[in-house]
């Protein structure tokens, strides 16, 4: 569990309303006039939505026959093995990588690189399209030479079109203190009103 999350709120596994894959297909076709006009689609987020892996491939092939754009915002924190036939239904991976150094990921959410990365390297496999995204924390995930090796291994991956640089901000923490759960990251570190920075990857950068 990333100790930024700004949706703790989303962690227990079947909290909210539930709904069948027909459902809610019938409830997003009404906004097919406006995924065409504007080009937009559906994206599966959370918490991990890749923890209803099962249900998103039931969806998502619904959504394909509608002929809806479909994408996942991940941790990738996950078995490739297990979700294969769900990404050949899939048009885009947002994949959030927590730090650039493997070695100090277990202190921002708790679980090794191998995963995130193992994701990456199979997306990059199939050619499917992904943006990488990584919060830029003030003093813990911005060190310059780290951020250098995380291009150099993004542009390993000619599938990536983008690394998102995001700035760091404090405004789910209300979640954390309703839910009574300790928020262990530096309050006075946000930069939230920093600059959002998207990073071309072409072969020449």
């Amino acid at each position: 569990r990333c100790r930024f999350c700004h949706n703790p709120d989303t962690w227990r596994v079947g909290a909210g309303e539930k709904m069948t894959a027909s459902q809610l297909t019938a409830d997003i076709k009404q906004y097919l006039p406006f995924f065409t006009a504007s080009g937009g689609g559906v994206t599966a987020s959370g918490g991990e939505p890749l923890l209803q892996a099962e249900f998103l491939l039931t969806l998502f092939k619904k959504l394909k026959q509608l002929g809806i754009h479909t994408a996942v915002d991940t941790s990738g924190y996950v078995n490739v093995e297990k979700i294969k036939e769900l990404l050949a239904c899939v048009d885009l991976v947002m994949l959030s990588i927590k730090h650039a150094d493997p070695e100090k990921y277990p202190a921002i959410c708790g679980g090794k690189s191998d995963r995130p990365r193992a994701l990456a390297r199979y997306l990059n496999k199939i050619n499917k399209p992904v943006w990488l995204r990584y919060v830029v924390i003030p003093g813990i995930t911005d060190d310059q030479q780290e951020l250098k090796q995380l291009k150099d291994w993004v542009k390993t991956m000619p599938n990536i079109e983008k690394l998102e640089l995001l700035p760091y901000h404090t405004m789910g923490v209300y979640k954390w203190e309703r839910l009574g759960l300790p928020y262990t990251m530096p309050l006075t570190a946000a930069n939230g009103n920093g600059p959002y920075v998207s990073i071309p990857l072409s072969t020449d950068q």
